[in-house]
């Protein structure tokens, strides 16, 4: 075949909940996508049977404007499984619903063979649903025969994305993973728009900071272990060297968090290798459309990473990284960033259904 002849089939996807800010970043993303092509879109019941545009025409929180393939499509219910799942291959789920509700929701569509790729923490810590950042650990895609023989499902399966509070150090982790990780100590300053709101709905957040986000901490300190898991005797196994002490903070900054990082090493090679590695990671995914060609940059510059300027790196795709640096109680610290609601969020997603499709899930 002549190079240029084969053009990839786009396949039929769903955003069950648009209307959110995550929703809306995913509708942005998926405009024009070479791989997908959104056809439904749903939300809450209030919300059903509206055309989306003029639904959200005060509602639009993002400073990028509504994509216009979404204003004309009409907005069904969440719960409407059947219908939703009938004629598309995969969904993005990021809909507000307590935690039995959204375990309930996704393996719902997941019966409906409909694979389910979701932004929502429910399903995160089960032993056979993946949590994927797919630089890392593509490999925990494996556990999908094991999950799809549970649900009884012959393509439908659930795969998570992780919280937005890990990614600023677990990619960095991850370049260092073979010095051995055995403890870090983190401190996360998290953007407003982490909560789904902007300055204008959120005004005591100006010049303010409030030092508790409820149950990140938690995360913060679980799922790095589940990603730096393995697969054995059917199931994800939390690793089990590590440990991790968080402290989460929200700060009046829009957009991007921040992690101040201190860890112990098993073997310590010295501050200037801990560095190349950082510099020299590679991810073997860079031939997906959204996987920034640069997975993680370190800066050397001593006011580097910054929000403001260092958030949108590579579509907002990449991890920002500065200020290794030797410390008096543990072997080392740095600080890195990563833009919550594309990395973090929406664009993780995106590049998770990217290498979903590349693998063939969604033949």
């Amino acid at each position: 075949m002549k190079k240029g002849m084969y053009k990839m089939e786009r396949t039929k996807i769903a955003v069950v909940g648009a209307t959110g800010m995550v929703g809306q970043r995913l509708l942005v993303l998926l405009e024009n996508h070479p791989y997908f092509e959104v056809v439904k879109l749903a939300a809450s019941k209030n919300s059903a049977g509206k055309k989306y545009g003029d639904l959200m025409e005060n509602k639009w929180k993002l400073d990028i404007k509504m994509p216009e393939y979404t204003k004309d499509m009409i907005v069904e219910d969440a719960m409407d499984v059947k219908n939703i799942a009938n004629g598309v291959k995969l969904i993005f789920c990021a809909v507000n619903l307590d935690k039995k509700e959204l375990v309930a929701l996704e393996e719902a569509y997941a019966k409906e063979e409909v694979v389910v790729v979701s932004n929502n923490s429910a399903n995160r810590m089960k032993t056979d649903v993946p949590m994927i950042i797919p630089e890392i650990n593509a490999n925990h895609l494996d556990i999908v025969e094991t999950q799809r023989k549970r649900l009884g499902t012959k393509k439908g399966f659930i795969v998570v994305k992780p919280n937005c509070s890990i990614q600023s150090y677990v990619p960095v982790f991850a370049a260092l993973k073979e010095f051995g990780i055995k403890e870090a100590s983190i401190c996360t300053y998290q953007a407003i728009s982490g909560s789904g709101r902007t300055f204008e709905e959120w005004p005591e957040m100006v010049g303010n900071i409030i030092p508790y986000i409820g149950g990140e901490e938690e995360k913060s300190e679980i799922e790095p272990l589940k990603i730096f898991g393995h697969i054995e005797n059917g199931e994800i196994k939390l690793n089990d060297t590590m440990k991790f002490s968080a402290q989460c903070i929200r700060v009046p900054v829009l957009d991007g968090h921040l992690a101040c990082v201190s860890f112990n090493l098993e073997n310590n090679p010295g501050k200037e290798v801990l560095i190349e590695k950082i510099k020299s990671f590679k991810s073997d995914i860079t031939d997906l459309p959204l996987a920034p060609k640069e997975f993680i940059h370190y800066y050397e510059e001593n006011d580097r990473p910054q929000p403001l300027l260092d958030r949108d790196n590579e579509k907002g795709m990449q991890i920002t990284v500065g200020r290794l640096r030797e410390d008096n109680l543990f072997d080392y610290k740095f600080v890195g960033l990563s833009h919550n609601t594309l990395r973090g969020a929406a664009g993780g997603a995106v590049l998770t259904a990217e290498l979903i499709k590349k693998l063939g899930y969604l033949d």
